[in-house]
């Protein structure tokens, strides 16, 4: 594990909040976003912002559920799981977006950073890194197995940067056909690619969870740091 270190998000409406930052060896890289699941910035996105940054990027994985609950960091088992739902359920979309915006705008002006900023989320940061995609605050993003993608696919006709998007086979939250709108809305969009991992289920890449899959995850990963090169370098 790399060292990371909190630094402060100045927000838009005068407030600030906490992110984690990772840096490559290299000291400079492009941006990376790594947006949470409902389970806070935990060793689980700590290790992926690592991850990142050990490719080469420069990352920031901020703190979407501070205005409720600063510092949210839950495992995996049931209890957690259910703290997880509470919070998402309190969770302010409009406001979250901005956040992420106001994240990336932190990132991209910090010492090191080439000028793009890119996004990986991960179930509810999945659907956040389409929101991105779809707002113009990011120059690529890659979405994981993103919950309710399917009802927010009038903003489908905004993706205006590359955009990737995996999914698992037999995800428990996202049905086949859920999917299958997805990839109908975002048929005309030479920008977006969408990937369907044989036999995975929701939480795929998360090596904590009884879904684990270490063939989709590294398959996925592989994907999305050529994507994420192609576009952000």
């Amino acid at each position: 594990m790399m060292s990371g270190e909190n630094i402060s998000i100045k927000t838009i409406d005068g407030e600030s909040y906490s992110g984690y930052l990772c840096r490559p060896e290299s000291g400079s890289g492009p941006g990376l976003i790594i947006v949470q699941e409902i389970f806070g910035v935990n060793d689980h996105i700590k290790d992926v912002a690592d991850l990142y940054a050990r490719e080469g990027f420069i990352t920031l994985a901020p703190d979407l559920f501070w205005r409720t609950q600063p510092g949210v960091q839950l495992g995996y088992n049931e209890n957690d799981m259910k703290k997880g739902f509470e919070y998402y359920q309190k969770l302010d979309w409009k406001q979250a977006a901005s956040d992420l915006a106001d994240a990336a705008t932190t990132l991209r002006a910090l010492p090191g950073v080439n000028g793009k900023v890119g996004a990986v989320g991960y179930c509810m940061g999945g659907h956040f890194a389409y929101k991105l995609a779809t707002h113009g605050k990011v120059d690529a993003s890659v979405g994981y197995y993103g919950g309710g993608i399917d009802q927010a696919l009038d903003e489908a006709k905004n993706v205006n940067c590359p955009l990737l998007l995996h999914f698992g086979e037999i995800d428990d939250h996202i049905p086949p056909e859920a999917i299958e709108k997805i990839r109908k809305a975002l048929a005309g969009n030479p920008k977006v690619t969408i990937y369907v991992y044989r036999g995975a289920h929701h939480g795929f890449n998360c090596d904590q969870r009884a879904s684990y899959d270490r063939k989709s995850a590294m398959l996925a990963y592989s994907r999305s740091a050529a994507f994420l090169h192609k576009y952000l370098d």
